[in-house]
């Protein structure tokens, strides 16, 4: 089988093709090599590659399945790691110059769990610098760029998984959400992206940014892959206090159900001329499919859905201006020269940080102040409450909400850069969904029709109701086909 025709399959394609011996895992992760090789210069998608660690995996994966044992779907399938989670014995930067050099000394439990089903981890991937930002323009080290328009970001945080799955370099990665940034990349490099509810993955290991936000999930090229995924990482852990006891169901079980007889949700305040023309048309022809299909849709109300970007840019800083105070120098990751440990903390924490956590840092700090606590932060957090009950009050009606995942395609690399505030409002369609603790899923909606850059529907669940997403998002997938691979990349 040729190396292109070996990597544009899926997840569940490649295990059956692994499970009748008609390729090896070290095949394929030799494939996936090369392709990062040839085309990482150009994309920038890792950070790091682990080849021997990777082979290693690869071979132990195939001398399991000659003696007929499979740990999983993901047996000997190459997965890319986002370089948040802690990896033993890989360095691992979040995106910034403060943690260079950090070789975490044990593994995060998506980590470990991703190795135990016998997944085969590739590297690590570019991000934003601490999961701050949504075009990957952040981070330390360079930009991702996205595969569709090598001009264009791929969207952020988790830049470099979105890319990385749509450029064919790996299976599948993981990614984390705060806002969006799961969802928003996978829209824009045209794959499939879930934010799990809040609780439903372990988040021991991952590095902090806003811990109250914070989701770790699955990007794949195609609805099933996504399930799978999902199926191996989630579950409790008792080294999570905010991990949920709920036992995890079987995500590909009812995948294939359709959307006969789902209510399917419309919030006014997501397609009232927000997005680009072109992204909007995309939407409501998927919301149109969804009804030819038998599915219902239904009108409701997300009336403080407005506030939930300046609600969430005083939550998430504020709990992200507690969270980097740890990075001053003294235990791990960057140490600046200096004549005292006061003078130390200050040249470390300049010359470590960039310019966005520096900014997000000084607003958290400033709305946790003495005298301000009360006017911003506890305000947030109230507003915070009104938008989980405006979603509470549209599950009495719906099954689960649609709308845009982002109100333009992907932009240009340095449109935004300098202009905080449009990059913030990037993210304006997906911040209530972590705001309320619910899933939320990216879906390819097909092409722009004047850019051809991809589309993404954003479905968003009751709370651990993720099945139903995804049974949603298959349906889409078999109606519209999964997006083609990306051409500028090659």
């Amino acid at each position: 089988m040729s190396a292109p025709a070996l990597l544009d399959r899926s997840i569940t394609d490649l295990a059956g093709a692994l499970s009748r011996r008609e390729v090896s895992s070290e095949e394929v992760t030799r494939a996936a090599l090369a392709r990062i090789e040839a085309t990482d210069e150009r994309l920038h998608a890792f950070l790091r590659v682990v080849p021997e660690r990777a082979i290693a995996s690869a071979r132990g994966s195939d001398a399991r399945r000659a003696r007929g044992e499979v740990r999983s779907p993901l047996d000997g399938i190459p997965i890319g790691l986002k370089d948040i989670f802690l990896t033993k014995g890989v360095e691992t930067t979040c995106g910034s110059r403060i943690l260079a050099g950090f070789v975490p000394p044990f593994d995060a439990t998506v980590v470990e769990r991703l190795e135990t089903s016998g997944a085969v981890v590739m590297g690590k991937l570019n991000m934003d610098e601490f999961a701050m930002g949504s075009s990957n323009e952040n981070s330390a080290f360079g930009p991702c760029r996205n595969p569709w328009d090598l001009e264009r970001t791929p969207g952020g945080s988790s830049g470099g998984s979105a890319a990385s799955v749509a450029a064919r370099q790996v299976f599948g990665a993981l990614g984390t959400d705060t806002g969006g940034s799961i969802r928003q990349p996978a829209s824009l490099c045209g794959v499939v992206g879930l934010k799990p509810t809040y609780g439903r993955v372990s988040r021991y290991g991952v590095v902090a940014f806003a811990s109250s936000l914070d989701q770790v999930g699955p990007i794949a090229r195609t609805v099933t892959d996504a399930a799978a995924m999902l199926g191996v990482i989630a579950g409790h852990d008792p080294r999570d206090q905010t991990s949920s006891l709920l036992p995890v169901p079987d995500y590909r079980a009812g995948i294939e159900e359709g959307a006969r007889g789902l209510r399917i949700g419309v919030p006014r305040e997501w397609l009232q001329g927000g997005s680009e023309a072109g992204v909007e048309r995309r939407v409501r022809e998927a919301l149109a499919a969804y009804e030819a299909m038998g599915a219902t849709l239904v009108d409701v109300e997300l009336p403080h859905s407005r506030y939930g970007v300046a609600a969430y840019y005083l939550v998430a800083p504020a709990e992200a201006s507690s969270n980097l105070a740890r990075y001053d120098g003294v235990r791990f990751g960057l140490r600046a020269p200096a004549r005292s440990l006061a003078d130390m903390y200050g040249e470390t924490r300049d010359q470590g940080f960039g310019a966005e956590p520096k900014r997000r840092i000084m607003l958290g700090t400033y709305a946790l102040s003495a005298g301000y606590y009360d006017a911003y932060y506890l305000r947030a957090q109230k507003v915070r409450t009104l938008v989980r009950r405006d979603f509470d009050r549209a599950f009495e009606r719906c099954d689960l909400v649609a709308g845009p995942v982002s109100p333009t395609v992907a932009f240009r690399l340095g449109e935004k850069v300098d202009d905080p505030l449009q990059m913030y409002l990037a993210d304006v369609f997906t911040i209530s969904c972590n705001l309320a603790a619910l899933p939320g899923l990216s879906v390819p909606a097909g092409l722009h029709p004047e850019s051809r850059l991809p589309v993404g529907l954003q479905l968003v669940g009751r709370p651990f109701d993720e099945a139903t997403l995804l049974r949603a998002a298959r349906a889409l997938e078999r109606e519209m086909g999964p997006s083609p691979a990306p051409e500028a990349i090659g």
